[in-house]
């Protein structure tokens, strides 16, 4: 079965959580809805948050908290 990805719509730094002292949007093995926040993208001090986009499960994320991404870049991968 293969997966489906999640891709970083711009570039800039992902987070999991909205701030330090939260838990996270979705932790490993969660479901996603289309419309779920899995994370947020911060680019000159702006915050977009990034919504799955797809239904599915099992979520995985391929890139660490506060790690920079690139734009198309894959940040998790869920099963259908």
């Amino acid at each position: 079965m293969s997966k489906l990805e999640i891709r970083s719509p711009l570039p800039g730094t992902f987070y999991r959580a909205s701030s330090p002292d939260v838990p996270p949007f979705k932790t490993e093995g969660d479901a996603v809805a289309a419309d779920d926040t899995i994370g947020l993208i911060e680019v000159m001090k702006t915050f977009q948050q990034i919504p799955a986009g797809l239904d599915g499960k099992n979520i995985i994320f391929l890139v660490d908290n506060e790690e920079p991404v690139m734009a198309g870049q894959v940040i998790a991968e869920v099963d259908p």
